[in-house]
C-alpha cells in the first residue's frame, strides 16, 4: 500500500485564512479533500493527520480504538495529546519528529512517550509530509506503533524506563524487531536480557509462534546438543523414544541463547553450523531437519576480548553479532529507578499497595546496584516482608544500600530520612519526641519510656527501627 503522502499531491480543495499561520509555513490554510481523510481512514495501522500548526485535523480508525476510545482527538495539537504539553515537544525537553522531517524534507521516525487509556507507553512514531501539486508542505501524517512490552511509566507488566540509555536501547529494538536479523544483547548480569529479547519476538512478525530460551550456562557438551536438536529413540542409553530439541520447538518463532559466552569451541562449531545451514541432526539421527528460527543472543562477557584470545570463535561472532544492543546497567539510569520499584512491587505484592518513602527512593536511586534489575528485586522482596505497613522505609533496606553508592557509609540515613521524608511527617515527629525524652532523662530508656506512656521493649523496638543504637558503656 502506497503511503498517505505518496498519493496525496492533489487531494486538496481550496486554501482559506481563518486561523494565524504557522511562522515556518505558508500564510494559507489547506484542507484535506474527502479522497485523503477516505485513504488514512482505512489503513490497518493508527495514524493522524497534522496540520501546519501542530493540530490534529483526523484520526483513523485504528487512532481511535487504541488511543482514543472515550474522546476525540481532532482539533486538539499533537503535544497536547501526546504529551500533556502546553508548548510543541522541542520547547519541552522531548525530540519533535516535526522538525526534524522540515530539516530532512523527508520521513522521520522517533520513538516518544504516548499517553494511552493503559498509561504512557513509548510508541514508535513516522512523520511524513504530505505535498500540494506544487511540492508545498501542507499537512503531516503520523503512523504509530506502541512497543508492547515497553512502558514509559511503572506497570505490571513489560519493561520500565525514560531514562535517555534506555530509550535508546528501545529506539535499536524498534528497528530490528520487524526483521529476521540475528541480535546479540549485551549488558551486565541482572538488565534483563530475556526480557528484551521477549520484546523483540513481540514485536517482530513471529509474534504468533513459540519464544524458546535456553540457559546455555549449565549446559554440558552432550546435552548442549541433545536439547537444542534432540534425539532419536534408541539414540544412547535411556532414549526410550524420540526428543524434540529445542531448535524444533521454536520453529516458526524465537530462539533465545542467553550466556553464549559460555559455551564451549565444540558447542560453539555446532551452532555455527545450525546458523550457517539452516539444518540440524537430531541425535542418532541420518536425514537433517530444515530450522526456521530468528536467533537472538545473550552475554554479560566481552566477546570481542574472547575471540582475541580465540576462547570465542570469530566466524561465530560475526554471525550472532549482526546487531549487536547494549542494555544499560541500573547505575546508567538512575532516574528510571523509582519507576522501576514501583513495577517491580506491584508484582511482588499483588493486590497490596506498596510505595517508598523519600528517604528509601534516595537511597536506592544513590545505589549503584551491582546486581542490577535482578538486585532491585530482591532488595524490595525483602524489605516488604520488614515493614509491617504500605510503606518500606530506610530501615527495611539491607546495609549495602544504606552506605550510599560510593561504598563509605552514609551520614546517619535513617535520622535523616525520619526527619526529612515528605510522606511520613508522623515519623519524623515521633523520632523527635523519642530523642527529646531519652535527652529529658539521660539517655534512661526505663525513664524515657515510663514518660512517653510505653513499654520499655516498645521503645526499644521504635528506636531500633531509626537506626538507634545504645551507647557504649564506660568502665
Amino acid at each position: 500500500m502506497q503511503a498517505p503522502h505518496r498519493v496525496a499531491s492533489q487531494l486538496f480543495t481550496g486554501t482559506r485564512s481563518t486561523q494565524t499561520p504557522h511562522p515556518e509555513m505558508s500564510s494559507q490554510r489547506k484542507d484535506p479533500a474527502p479522497e485523503i481523510t477516505s485513504f488514512i481512514e482505512g489503513l490497518p495501522e493508527p495514524h493522524i493527520l497534522l496540520d501546519l500548526d501542530y493540530r490534529i485535523v483526523m484520526a483513523n480508525r485504528a487512532y481511535r480504538e487504541r488511543y482514543a476510545p472515550q474522546e476525540s482527538v481532532v482539533g486538539r495539537r499533537c503535544y497536547e495529546v501526546s504529551h500533556h504539553f502546553l508548548v510543541p515537544c522541542d520547547q519541552s525537553g522531548e525530540s519533535c519528529p516535526r522538525q526534524a522531517a522540515l530539516a530532512s524534507q523527508r520521513s522521520e521516525r522517533i520513538l516518544h512517550v504516548h499517553h494511552t487509556p493503559r498509561g504512557e507507553e513509548h510508541v514508535q512514531v513516522q512523520l511524513s509530509p504530505v505535498r500540494d501539486a506544487s511540492g508545498e508542505i501542507v499537512f503531516f501524517t503520523e503512523r504509530m506503533e506502541s512497543l508492547p512490552t515497553a512502558r514509559a511509566t511503572a506497570s505490571p507488566q513489560g519493561m520500565v524506563g525514560r531514562a535517555p540509555a534506555f530509550l535508546m536501547m528501545l529506539q535499536l529494538i524498534a528497528r530490528v524487531a520487524p526483521s529476521d536479523t540475528s541480535v546479540l544483547l549485551l549488558g551486565e548480569t541482572g538488565t534483563g536480557k530475556e526480557e528484551v529479547a521477549r520484546a523483540i519476538h513481540e514485536s517482530s512478525r513471529r509474534v504468533n509462534a513459540p519464544f524458546v530460551a535456553v540457559d546455555c550456562s549449565g549446559l554440558t557438551e552432550t546435552l548442549f546438543e541433545n536439547e537444542l536438536f534432540g534425539h532419536e529413540k534408541g539414540a544412547f542409553t535411556g532414549a526410550a523414544a524420540r526428543k524434540v530439541g529445542l531448535v524444533e520447538a521454536a520453529r516458526g518463532g524465537t530462539l533465545f541463547l542467553d550466556e553464549i559466552g559460555d559455551i564451549s569451541l565444540q558447542q560453539q562449531v555446532k551452532l555455527l553450523r545450525l546458523i550457517e545451514t539452516g539444518t540440524f541432526r537430531r541425535v542418532g539421527a541420518v536425514e537433517p531437519q530444515r530450522s526456521d528460527v530468528r536467533l537472538i543472543t545473550a552475554t554479560h562477557r566481552n566477546l570481542r576480548a574472547m575471540v582475541n584470545d580465540e576462547t570465542f570463535r570469530r566466524d561465530l561472532y560475526y554471525r550472532i553479532s549482526a546487531y549487536p544492543i547494549h542494555l544499560p546497567a541500573l547505575r546508567e539510569r538512575r532516574e528510571d529507578t523509582p519507576l522501576l520499584a514501583e513495577s517491580l512491587l506491584s508484582r511482588i505484592q499483588p493486590g497490596r499497595t506498596m510505595k517508598l518513602s523519600d528517604g528509601a527512593r534516595r537511597m536506592l536511586v544513590d545505589y549503584d546496584f551491582p546486581g542490577n534489575i535482578r538486585e532491585l528485586r530482591n532488595i524490595l522482596e525483602r524489605a516488604s516482608l520488614l515493614t509491617d505497613s504500605d510503606s518500606i522505609f530506610g530501615e527495611h533496606l539491607p546495609p549495602e544500600v544504606l552506605q550510599g553508592g560510593s561504598g563509605h557509609p552514609a551520614k546517619t540515613p535513617i535520622r535523616a530520612e525520619a526527619a526529612a521524608s515528605e510522606e511520613a511527617p508522623l515519623r519524623a515527629a515521633e523520632w523527635q519526641a523519642l530523642e527529646q525524652a531519652l535527652a529529658r532523662h539521660g539517655g534512661s530508656r526505663r525513664e524515657a519510656a515510663r514518660a512517653l506512656g510505653i513499654s520499655e521493649r516498645t521503645l526499644y523496638r521504635k528506636l531500633a527501627s531509626f537506626g538507634w543504637k545504645e551507647p557504649a558503656q564506660g568502665h
